[in-house]
């Protein structure tokens, strides 16, 4: 099985019915999708990648000394001496940092600021336009689950991206890239490295390689969106497998509701009942944070049942 690649210029020609179905398909039955001819320009793309990588090669330093490093070495060094180990469940092999509009920028590579603001203003607007592909196939009205997500455009979305490496690993037995988890919020569109792989979805119980694809974008619905669908999108679990050859580059932006935002099943007229409760995504954050590599129907309950966001 391989992951759906879905043609999306196709969305406004004679093919698409054919092609909102293959979304459907990939929102249904994977959780995951990648999508090619999407819009964003491939000289942007390109010039991502480029500062991306060049702002690894000035944190490459400060990795190696990081305490997943420091504590595969101390297996090794222990397995040297004889000693019985276990491979390591509580951290990741992954240098990572995040951009939102209110936090610090690298300012170097001097292009770096500049270029991620066009991808990141680029990757909404395509977030944008899978979400209103999502609320045809769900038989909702355009823009709803926009709207939900941003309380009637009473507040911003929540839209941060994750710029990620995972450096070359010695031992790939002891260590994961990132741990199985499914993701809290929205929609995340993936730029993954076109080269070297490690990341896999859980498909009918097997783990499945995302393959590389030269310019694509990945596409994965969160746990939001599960909730909005009522279930009939899934979020999807995911993991990435450390390598040994390979420096993999990862950048994830994330479309998820406002903090503020009430998430509940939006079903359509005559449909299922609500199979999930309702609750504010800023207290269902506070519950996944806790709990992120741990199965996520509990954390639906236990949002719930934990103490409300009280607005003043």
């Amino acid at each position: 099985m391989v992951v759906p690649v879905i043609d999306f210029s196709k969305l406004d020609g004679a093919e698409r019915a054919e092609t909102m179905a293959q979304i459907a398909d990939g929102c249904e039955n994977w959780g995951f999708f990648q999508l090619v001819n999407h819009g964003i320009p491939l000289e942007l793309l390109d010039r991502v990648k480029k500062v991306c990588s060049e702002s690894y090669r000035l944190r490459e330093a400060a990795f190696r000394q990081s305490e997943p490093v420091r504590t595969l070495e101390a297996l090794v060094e222990a397995e040297l001496r004889g000693e019985v180990v276990a491979p390591v469940d509580d951290m990741d092999w992954e240098d990572i940092f995040y951009l939102h509009d209110d936090n610090t920028w690298p300012s170097d590579p001097p292009a770096f600021k500049e270029t991620m603001r066009e991808y990141r203003a680029e990757l909404k607007k395509l977030a944008e336009r899978v979400m209103e592909a999502m609320d045809e196939n769900l038989g909702l009205d355009k823009g709803r689950m926009k709207a939900a997500f941003t309380c009637d455009g009473i507040h911003a979305p929540t839209f941060g991206t994750k710029v990620s490496h995972y450096p070359p690993c010695p031992r790939p037995d002891l260590v994961t890239g990132l741990r199985a988890h499914t993701d809290a919020g929205g929609v995340i569109l993936l730029f993954q490295d076109d080269k070297v792989g490690g990341l896999e979805v859980l498909k009918d119980g097997e783990w499945l390689d995302v393959q590389p694809l030269a310019d694509a974008i990945v596409v994965n619905t969160g746990d939001q969106v599960e909730v909005l669908s009522n279930g009939r999108y899934r979020s999807a679990w995911h993991r990435v497998l450390p390598m040994r050859n390979g420096n993999r580059r990862s950048i994830a932006s994330f479309y998820n509701p406002a903090f503020e935002a009430a998430i509940s099943p939006a079903v359509a007229e005559g449909g299922a009942a609500a199979s999930y409760p309702e609750f504010v995504f800023g207290d269902y954050m506070d519950v996944y944070s806790k709990h992120k590599f741990e199965a996520k129907e509990p954390r639906f309950e236990a949002v719930v049942k934990a103490p409300k966001t009280v607005e003043a």
